[in-house]
Protein backbone atom coordinates (compact mmCIF):
# COMPACT_ATOMS: atom_id res chain seq x y z
CA UNK A 1 0.00 0.00 0.00
CA UNK A 2 1.31 3.45 -0.96
CA UNK A 3 2.08 6.04 1.69
CA UNK A 4 0.09 8.95 0.26
CA UNK A 5 1.35 11.48 2.81
CA UNK A 6 4.89 11.23 1.41
CA UNK A 7 3.76 11.74 -2.18
CA UNK A 8 4.02 15.04 -4.02
CA UNK A 9 0.81 16.62 -5.31
CA UNK A 10 1.65 15.59 -8.85
CA UNK A 11 2.00 11.96 -7.76
CA UNK A 12 -1.27 12.17 -5.84
CA UNK A 13 -3.03 13.45 -8.95
CA UNK A 14 -1.75 10.48 -10.93
CA UNK A 15 -2.84 8.11 -8.14
CA UNK A 16 -6.31 9.63 -8.24
CA UNK A 17 -6.43 9.19 -12.02
CA UNK A 18 -5.57 5.51 -11.43
CA UNK A 19 -8.57 5.22 -9.09
CA UNK A 20 -7.34 6.04 -5.58
CA UNK A 21 -9.96 8.43 -4.18
CA UNK A 22 -7.95 8.90 -0.97
CA UNK A 23 -5.30 10.62 -3.09
CA UNK A 24 -7.81 13.25 -4.15
CA UNK A 25 -8.94 13.83 -0.56
CA UNK A 26 -5.33 14.57 0.36
CA UNK A 27 -4.89 16.81 -2.69
CA UNK A 28 -7.98 18.76 -1.66
CA UNK A 29 -6.82 19.18 1.94
CA UNK A 30 -3.36 20.34 0.82
CA UNK A 31 -4.60 22.86 -1.74
CA UNK A 32 -8.01 24.13 -0.67
CA UNK A 33 -6.84 26.92 1.66
CA UNK A 34 -4.39 28.44 -0.83
CA UNK A 35 -6.81 28.14 -3.73
CA UNK A 36 -9.76 29.57 -1.79
CA UNK A 37 -7.63 32.49 -0.57
CA UNK A 38 -6.67 33.28 -4.17
CA UNK A 39 -10.30 33.16 -5.34
CA UNK A 40 -11.51 35.28 -2.42
CA UNK A 41 -8.77 37.85 -3.09
CA UNK A 42 -9.95 38.22 -6.68
CA UNK A 43 -13.73 38.18 -6.23
CA UNK A 44 -13.84 39.82 -2.78
CA UNK A 45 -17.08 38.13 -1.78
CA UNK A 46 -17.15 34.99 0.38
CA UNK A 47 -20.38 33.55 -1.12
CA UNK A 48 -19.15 34.06 -4.67
CA UNK A 49 -15.74 32.69 -3.70
CA UNK A 50 -17.40 29.54 -2.33
CA UNK A 51 -19.33 29.06 -5.58
CA UNK A 52 -16.22 29.64 -7.71
CA UNK A 53 -14.19 27.32 -5.47
CA UNK A 54 -16.73 24.51 -5.82
CA UNK A 55 -16.96 24.96 -9.57
CA UNK A 56 -13.17 24.98 -9.78
CA UNK A 57 -12.88 21.65 -7.97
CA UNK A 58 -15.61 20.13 -10.13
CA UNK A 59 -13.55 21.15 -13.18
CA UNK A 60 -10.36 19.80 -11.59
CA UNK A 61 -12.02 16.43 -10.91
CA UNK A 62 -13.51 16.32 -14.41
CA UNK A 63 -10.20 17.14 -16.08
CA UNK A 64 -8.33 14.60 -13.99
CA UNK A 65 -10.89 11.91 -14.86
CA UNK A 66 -10.71 12.84 -18.54
CA UNK A 67 -6.92 12.50 -18.46
CA UNK A 68 -6.35 16.20 -19.17
CA UNK A 69 -3.63 16.51 -16.55
CA UNK A 70 0.03 15.81 -17.14
CA UNK A 71 2.52 16.23 -14.32
CA UNK A 72 4.83 18.51 -16.31
CA UNK A 73 4.41 21.39 -13.89
CA UNK A 74 3.24 22.07 -10.36
CA UNK A 75 -0.22 20.77 -9.55
CA UNK A 76 -0.98 23.96 -7.58
CA UNK A 77 -0.21 26.13 -10.61
CA UNK A 78 -2.48 23.97 -12.75
CA UNK A 79 -5.35 24.38 -10.26
CA UNK A 80 -4.76 28.16 -10.12
CA UNK A 81 -5.10 28.37 -13.91
CA UNK A 82 -8.39 26.50 -13.71
CA UNK A 83 -9.58 28.81 -10.90
CA UNK A 84 -8.55 31.85 -12.94
CA UNK A 85 -10.56 30.61 -15.92
CA UNK A 86 -13.61 29.95 -13.73
CA UNK A 87 -13.31 33.47 -12.27
CA UNK A 88 -13.06 35.00 -15.76
CA UNK A 89 -16.10 33.00 -16.87
CA UNK A 90 -17.94 34.31 -13.82
CA UNK A 91 -16.95 37.90 -14.66
CA UNK A 92 -18.13 37.48 -18.25
CA UNK A 93 -21.48 36.23 -16.96
CA UNK A 94 -21.83 39.38 -14.85
CA UNK A 95 -22.28 41.69 -17.81
CA UNK A 96 -23.54 45.07 -16.73
CA UNK A 97 -27.11 46.01 -17.54
CA UNK A 98 -26.00 49.45 -18.57
CA UNK A 99 -22.67 51.03 -19.41
CA UNK A 100 -22.06 54.58 -18.29
CA UNK A 101 -20.04 56.54 -20.80
CA UNK A 102 -17.46 58.88 -19.32
CA UNK A 103 -18.47 62.47 -20.14
CA UNK A 104 -16.25 64.20 -22.68
CA UNK A 105 -15.06 66.68 -20.06
CA UNK A 106 -13.50 63.72 -18.25
CA UNK A 107 -11.06 63.22 -21.11
CA UNK A 108 -8.04 62.01 -19.17
CA UNK A 109 -5.52 63.89 -21.34
CA UNK A 110 -6.59 67.10 -19.58
CA UNK A 111 -5.65 65.90 -16.09
CA UNK A 112 -2.64 67.66 -14.61
CA UNK A 113 0.11 65.99 -12.66
CA UNK A 114 0.45 68.82 -10.11
CA UNK A 115 -0.33 66.52 -7.19
CA UNK A 116 2.81 64.45 -7.72
CA UNK A 117 5.66 65.41 -5.37
CA UNK A 118 8.70 66.30 -7.45
CA UNK A 119 12.27 66.62 -6.14
CA UNK A 120 14.00 68.35 -9.03
CA UNK A 121 13.58 69.49 -12.64
CA UNK A 122 14.73 66.17 -14.15
CA UNK A 123 12.34 64.19 -11.96
CA UNK A 124 9.58 66.65 -12.78
CA UNK A 125 10.13 66.17 -16.51
CA UNK A 126 10.22 62.36 -16.25
CA UNK A 127 7.10 62.29 -14.05
CA UNK A 128 5.27 64.73 -16.30
CA UNK A 129 6.13 62.69 -19.40
CA UNK A 130 5.12 59.44 -17.71
CA UNK A 131 1.75 60.86 -16.61
CA UNK A 132 1.22 62.21 -20.12
CA UNK A 133 1.99 58.78 -21.65
CA UNK A 134 -0.36 57.05 -19.20
CA UNK A 135 -3.19 59.50 -19.94
CA UNK A 136 -2.76 59.01 -23.70
CA UNK A 137 -2.89 55.24 -23.26
CA UNK A 138 -5.92 55.49 -20.99
CA UNK A 139 -7.83 57.33 -23.71
CA UNK A 140 -7.53 54.16 -25.82
CA UNK A 141 -9.26 52.01 -23.20
CA UNK A 142 -12.93 51.09 -23.67
CA UNK A 143 -15.16 53.65 -21.95
CA UNK A 144 -16.17 51.46 -18.96
CA UNK A 145 -12.52 50.64 -18.20
CA UNK A 146 -11.39 54.24 -18.66
CA UNK A 147 -14.16 55.38 -16.37
CA UNK A 148 -13.26 53.03 -13.50
CA UNK A 149 -9.57 54.00 -13.73
CA UNK A 150 -10.51 57.67 -13.70
CA UNK A 151 -12.80 57.29 -10.70
CA UNK A 152 -10.37 55.11 -8.76
CA UNK A 153 -7.09 56.94 -9.32
CA UNK A 154 -8.08 60.51 -10.09
CA UNK A 155 -11.19 60.84 -7.95
CA UNK A 156 -9.96 58.38 -5.29
CA UNK A 157 -13.32 56.64 -5.12
CA UNK A 158 -13.68 53.22 -3.51
CA UNK A 159 -14.88 50.31 -5.65
CA UNK A 160 -18.15 50.42 -3.72
CA UNK A 161 -18.61 54.08 -4.65
CA UNK A 162 -17.69 53.34 -8.27
CA UNK A 163 -20.22 50.51 -8.38
CA UNK A 164 -22.97 52.71 -6.94
CA UNK A 165 -22.12 55.58 -9.28
CA UNK A 166 -22.06 53.44 -12.41
CA UNK A 167 -24.94 51.15 -11.45
CA UNK A 168 -22.95 47.91 -11.58
CA UNK A 169 -21.79 45.41 -8.96
CA UNK A 170 -18.54 45.84 -7.08
CA UNK A 171 -17.21 42.74 -8.82
CA UNK A 172 -17.95 44.25 -12.22
CA UNK A 173 -16.03 47.37 -11.20
CA UNK A 174 -13.13 45.19 -10.06
CA UNK A 175 -13.26 43.23 -13.31
CA UNK A 176 -13.16 46.43 -15.36
CA UNK A 177 -10.13 47.65 -13.41
CA UNK A 178 -8.39 44.33 -13.95
CA UNK A 179 -8.99 44.45 -17.70
CA UNK A 180 -7.93 48.11 -17.80
CA UNK A 181 -4.62 47.24 -16.17
CA UNK A 182 -4.11 44.28 -18.51
CA UNK A 183 -4.86 46.50 -21.52
CA UNK A 184 -2.54 49.26 -20.30
CA UNK A 185 0.28 46.74 -19.80
CA UNK A 186 -0.31 45.37 -23.30
CA UNK A 187 -0.22 48.88 -24.80
CA UNK A 188 2.98 49.72 -22.91
CA UNK A 189 4.61 46.56 -24.32
CA UNK A 190 3.34 47.21 -27.85
CA UNK A 191 4.59 50.82 -27.83
CA UNK A 192 7.80 49.81 -26.03
CA UNK A 193 7.32 52.48 -23.38
CA UNK A 194 9.15 52.67 -20.10
CA UNK A 195 6.85 54.11 -17.46
CA UNK A 196 8.43 55.16 -14.22
CA UNK A 197 7.25 57.77 -11.74
CA UNK A 198 10.12 59.15 -9.68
Amino acid sequence: MKNLNKMADEELALSYIEGDNRAFDLLLSRNQSKLFSYILFVVRDRDIANDVFQETFVKIITRLQQGKYSPTGKFAAWTMRIAHNVIMDWYRAQKADKIVEAPRENDLSNIGGADVQIGNIENEFVSSQTLSDIKKLMNHLPAPQREVVFMRFYQEMSFKEIAETTGVSINTSLGRMRYAILNLRRMVREHELTLQLV
